[in-house]
Order: C-alpha cells, then structure tokens, then sequence
C-alpha cells in the first residue's frame, strides 16, 4: 500500500513538502488524546529478548529515529508510537535560523538515498526546551545539538554550552552533533583539539543545570579517516563520554546510480549507500574502545539484517531515518517484529548476548 501511495503521490511532490505533510499529520495524531499510547501499544516491540539497557534506561527495542527528522520536538511522541524504540529530535542551535535556501531535500530513488543540505533550520533550542517540559514519560527521547550558522567557530563552544544549559534537564541523552557537512566550519570541530574543550564544556554545563547525571555523546562522520575514528574513540574514552553515534551523513558520491543532475546535488547523502562504510566505521570504534562506550549505529539501515549486522558488530543502539521514507510509517514495526524472528532462530536467546 505504501510503495504505491509513494509512486502516484508523494514522489509526485518535493522532499521537504512530503516532510512538512507528514508533520502535520504526525501533530494532529499527537494533538488527539490517548492517540498516541494506543499506537504505541498495537506497534511497539513487545519481544522481552529485544529489550536493550543502556544510559540507565531500558529501550524496548535496538531501532530508534535518528536525528532530523522532528527537529523541533513537535511530534516525538507520535513517531516514538510508530515502533521506534527512542526518537532523537533537532539538530537544535542556540538561536533560530532557517537553514539553506530551497530546495535543499532531495530524493535519489535508484540508490534508495537522500541528500540533504538543510542546514539545520530549527526554532532554536529555547523554543524547543518548552516543549520539551512538558513531554510525558512514555517515549526515551535524545536531544542532539550543533552550532548557529552565524557563531563564528570560535565562539561555537559558548553556543553549544547555550542549548545544553536550556535542554540538558529534558533529555534522556545529549548529542554534541559535530558533523553535518552543512553548517561550514562544524566538521573541523571533529578534530581532537577543537573537540576536547568542547566536550568538556559540554558536559560541564550539563553537570551544572540537571540534577541528574545526562549521557553525552558525541556523532561524528563517515567522511573521517580511520585514525581519526581512533582518535575520537580515544578522547571519548579519556573524557569519559557514554559513547559515540556513527555516522552521519557523507559527501562521498562514489558508485550511486541516480540521474547526474541528483548525484551532483551538494550536501549530505544517506541511505543504503552509506552502509559499507557506516559498519566500517562502528567495527574501527568496537575494536578500540571495546564495550567501554556504548556504539549507536547509523547510516544505510534498512532491513532486520542490517539491524543484526551492527548489533553482532558491537552496536547498542541502532537509528534509521532514510529507511522510513522509502520504507513508510509502520517501517520501524515491521524491522523489529522481523528482528525478534532473526533472534529466535539464532544460538542467542536476547539481544544483548548476541551484540558482538
């Protein structure tokens, strides 16, 4: 039903109209009293053996949303109904802006991918923060943050400090999102003498405003060089962060099969091409860190197999974003229902035992 609706209709009108859509449908659902528990119980993993621990909490199961896709907290509630184990809302800054010019949302059909240049248009992680409080407890939520185009970079420490002071209490975890091939200058945060005092003050001002204790994690890129990938492992490790999302979205075109008119479309790509090196990059920080910090894998996740894979890899936590346009609302039910059935026939009786 959903591959036809997206053939005759919503690949019949632009990426971010479909997005803005389905948000308004996603806000009325949640504006419906009792709408979204319901939902929640009739979708979401009921496999006592996909239950996953981290951070102090217990996931009903590895897939969750990835960051992107509710940029302003507005409908968590509703995609945390559709099967997804925690939703990750923003990417929020420290001042509203409105991201790149239009259009900045493509889709590339062949190669089941997207590309985006967004930009992080958002309403600021003030507006967000009110929301926010008044959210239920229903749904485990990660709020990622990244720096205001306008801030120079060396001023984005102090930007950053901003939306961890305002939504830090109102998280169940933190993402420092340093990645994005978006905002120019934000990846040469990456490099570890820019990150170090960043985290730090991060988790400082995090420290200082909660009254409890919120995971930090830090999301980096696929585009890095393997020793690179170390050497955030490494900081992580040394600044005792509680792990690493891996990976964003990517530059590289290599391989994709889309009109060259789509292919050559600037910002960043994801989706099934970015698979091979997304498991790359999870398998490099396994291998450093061991299970010292918890791994949430994304990037080309489409399919229960995929969610195996990065769980035998080492991952704790799996995200998609890109798998649910192509693959539409009740995608993240159907890979967890077909993930509990991957883990039946395996020699593991839960998830936890299986992750590598």
């Amino acid at each position: 039903m959903y591959r036809l609706l997206f053939s005759l209709v919503i690949s019949r009108v632009s990426a971010e109209t479909a997005h803005h859509w389905t948000m308004r449908g996603l806000r009325l659902v949640q504006a419906v009293p009792g709408a979204a528990p319901a939902l929640r119980r009739a979708l979401l993993p009921r496999d006592p053996a996909l239950r996953v621990r981290a951070f102090g909490l217990e996931f009903p199961g590895p897939l969750g949303l990835a960051a992107g896709f509710d940029k302003d907290a507005v409908a968590f509630e509703t995609l945390g109904a559709f099967g997804f184990g925690h939703v990750e809302i923003g990417t929020l800054t420290g001042q509203p802006q409105p991201g790149n010019p239009k259009p900045r949302l493509f889709r590339l059909r062949a190669d089941r991918a997207v590309i985006n240049r967004m930009g992080f248009n958002n309403s600021g992680s003030a507006d967000a923060a009110r929301r926010l409080e008044r959210r239920g407890s229903g749904v485990i939520v990660g709020v990622n943050i990244g720096k205001t185009k306008v801030v120079p970079e060396q001023e984005a420490v102090g930007d950053y400090v901003l939306s961890t002071e305002r939504l830090a209490r109102h998280a169940d975890y933190l993402v420092v999102n340093v990645s994005s091939p978006n905002t120019p200058g934000l990846r040469n945060l990456q490099a570890v003498e820019h990150l170090r005092p960043l985290l730090a003050a991060v988790r400082e001002a995090a420290d200082r405003v909660s009254p409890r204790r919120v995971p930090l994690l830090v999301k980096i890129a696929p585009d890095l060089a393997d020793e690179d990938v170390d050497a955030v492992a490494d900081l992580a490790l040394e600044l005792g962060l509680d792990g690493i999302i891996a990976t964003n979205t990517t530059i590289a075109r290599e391989g994709l099969r889309s009109p060259a008119e789509l292919v050559k479309e600037t910002g960043g790509l994801s989706g099934a091409p970015l698979r091979d090196r997304s498991l790359e990059v999870l398998r490099r920080l396994r291998a450093r860190a061991g299970d010292r910090l918890v791994l949430v894998s994304v990037g080309g996740v489409e399919t229960a197999d995929d969610v195996w894979e990065r769980v035998r890899a080492g991952a704790t936590l799996v995200q998609g974003y890109t798998g649910m346009i192509y693959g539409g609302p009740l995608w993240a039910h159907r890979v967890q229902r077909d993930l509990a059935r991957r883990l039946r026939g395996s020699a593991f009786r839960t998830l936890e035992e299986a992750r590598g």
